[in-house]
């Protein structure tokens, strides 16, 4: 955004401050529209820095991004824990057969 905006100055076209800020708030997509909101209501955006807002998105971003990694986590952390079955030959039925051949010799 400043690229374009430094490029067309030196095609002497300027925008105000109060222009930078409110285009780059239409231009966010809509999952942002909350965060917009809020700065909007918040905030005189005819006297708001673009340094302050772009700063306050950027916060806002990492915070969106923390929020993802963290839910990752808590998503790898419930895995499905089964239990492994094993048959195990009672020892009486082995003692039976014994005591079987014993009584035939």
């Amino acid at each position: 955004f400043t690229n374009i905006i430094n490029a067309l100055q030196a095609l002497d076209k300027t925008y105000s401050n109060s222009e930078m800020v409110r285009k780059i708030l239409r231009c966010l997509p809509r999952s942002w529209m909350p965060k917009v909101t809020a700065i909007e209501e918040a905030k005189n955006l005819n006297v708001l820095p673009l340094e302050d807002l772009l700063g306050s998105l950027m916060t806002h971003e990492l915070s969106m991004q923390k929020k993802d990694d963290d839910e990752e986590k808590e998503e790898k952390k419930k895995k499905i824990v089964s239990l492994k079955s094993s048959q195990i030959e009672d020892s009486e039925d082995d003692d039976d057969d014994d005591d079987d051949e014993l009584a035939f010799i």
